[in-house]
């Protein structure tokens, strides 16, 4: 289990104390920790922990997910592909990059190409099956750079960018 952040518009923002750090710390290292565990961990009682975690979540500035280890799902590869296209709005495109199980981020960008996409198959035979025809042969794609990722030296689902109140 991981801990994302998710602040939204609209979401009301909350300032986080030194106990909500903790809590949050204990769940990023396990997020099935139940409330009386990070309550006696803290101090608290598992009341006082339930409340601030559903203040946490219903402000949208934390959820606790489950993350997929890619490898023990039965995926040996990880690619980076940048996308050209054409002939069609990169937000058509990507909305249909986007249906395909094995991609699991697609950002429309600005530079050299205007999608990129992180997906992950199986083996080679897979990887050509999704690259060639179903990718390369979809309407609006011009070209294809995949990068085929050969050791992963940082894949931290849980990074979350929190700033301490005293922090500009």
């Amino acid at each position: 289990m991981a801990l994302s952040s998710q602040r939204q518009t609209g979401a009301a923002q909350i300032e986080l104390d030194d106990t909500d750090h903790r809590i949050i710390a204990l769940l990023r290292a396990d997020g099935r920790l139940p409330y009386r565990s990070i309550a006696r961990e803290l101090g608290l009682t598992e009341a006082t922990v339930r409340a601030r975690v559903r203040r946490l979540e219903d402000s949208r500035t934390m959820r606790v997910v489950a993350v997929t280890d890619i490898e023990a799902a039965g995926y040996g590869m990880l690619l980076a592909i940048g996308v050209q296209v054409e002939n069609r709005s990169p937000e058509d495109v990507a909305r249909e990059l986007a249906t395909i199980p094995e991609v699991f981020s697609v950002n429309v960008v600005v530079g050299a190409q205007d999608l990129e996409i992180l997906m992950v198959a199986e083996d080679q035979a897979a990887l050509h099956r999704l690259l060639q025809q179903r990718i390369a042969n979809m309407a609006g794609v011009r070209r294809l750079t995949p990068s085929l990722a050969v050791n992963v030296l940082k894949n931290q689902p849980d990074w979350v960018p929190f700033h301490d109140a005293e922090s500009p």
